[in-house]
């Protein structure tokens, strides 16, 4: 199967300073890939030149087999774009900006109507049509910035910080939406939150000053691990087995538990379930250790064997 983004031996330059060096790596349909790397690594950057923003200084990107230095106009329709900043007009109304996204991609003006149509019912957005944009809730107005993005139908799509600065709704959410798009789609997430990773990604790809020093799977067994805390003792806890999506519950001490989950149960679900029991909840995280240890050896240690 041939990679929707196919990236070779990449450099950027900003005169002496090199920002990406020589990084290459592919994104597979229907695969979430995480970018990871802490500020100045070159994520920025390296999003910026996929999109045809910023030039290489050398190297090459393809987008679904198309080269984007020698054939940028039908490279970049392939591909959708949400920033960390949202690129929104606050003053327009949602269909409104829909309507303008949607011929800035040369949509045709019968399938206007029809392209924004389907946006907003992948978006959750159907209800907001008339509503101005400045008026909606920041989880919202993320929405309508994946609603442009998806707007021409793109089989790419970058997210740049999709969940920042939303309440834990809004990302659960937004989560839900992200999944769904991968199922047709090949998405690049970039993203500080390490659980955001664990829950959505397939692979992960870690910069350190400007190289690629990792590049591997997501265990599907750490992501569908959770660690919860509880205020009773695990003689009160034998509901914990009886929750819906809860494979295996692991005591690890008397408060706290390592719970194995299915792969549709959310830790947003675990809560809400604990809750409804009447259970009394004092931390509940993901299991990432791996997924830090990497993090923290492939930034501050060097490249990951």
């Amino acid at each position: 199967m041939a990679a929707l983004i196919h990236i070779e031996n990449l450099f950027r330059y900003y005169g002496d300073h090199c920002a990406v060096a020589g990084i290459n790596f592919d994104l597979q349909p229907c695969e979430v890939l995480g970018f990871l790397g802490p500020n100045g690594a070159g994520k920025s950057t390296t999003m910026q030149i996929i999109s045809g923003v910023l030039a290489p200084s050398s190297g090459s990107v393809r987008l679904d087999g198309f080269n984007l230095q020698e054939d940028p106009v039908r490279a970049k329709r392939t591909l959708g774009y949400l920033p960390e900043v949202p690129p929104l007009y606050p003053e327009m109304r949602v269909d409104e900006y829909l309507r303008y996204c949607a011929r800035l991609h040369q949509i045709g003006t019968s399938d206007t109507d029809r392209a924004v149509a389907r946006a907003k019912e992948r978006c959750g957005l159907k209800p907001m049509g008339s509503r101005v944009i400045g008026n909606l809730s920041k989880g919202y107005q993320q929405r309508v910035g994946i609603a442009q993005a998806i707007i021409h139908n793109p089989r790419i799509i970058i997210l740049d910080e999709p969940t920042s600065g939303l309440d834990p709704n809004q990302v659960r959410e937004i989560r839900t939406l992200i999944r769904d798009l991968a199922e047709e789609r090949g998405i690049l997430l970039s993203t500080h939150i390490l659980p955001e990773v664990q829950s959505l990604c397939d692979r992960a790809l870690i910069l350190y000053q400007g190289g690629l020093v990792y590049s591997g799977p997501v265990s599907q067994q750490q992501r569908n691990r959770l660690l919860i805390t509880l205020a009773t003792d695990d003689a009160e806890n034998g509901y914990l087995t009886t929750l819906p999506g809860v494979l295996q519950v692991e005591p690890l001490s008397p408060h706290q538990f390592r719970l194995t989950l299915s792969d549709k149960c959310s830790p947003a679900d675990i809560a809400e379930a604990i809750v409804k029991h009447g259970g009394q909840l004092c931390e509940l995280r993901t299991d990432q250790d791996d997924l830090e240890r990497i993090f923290t050896q492939a930034t501050l240690g060097g490249r990951v064997q």
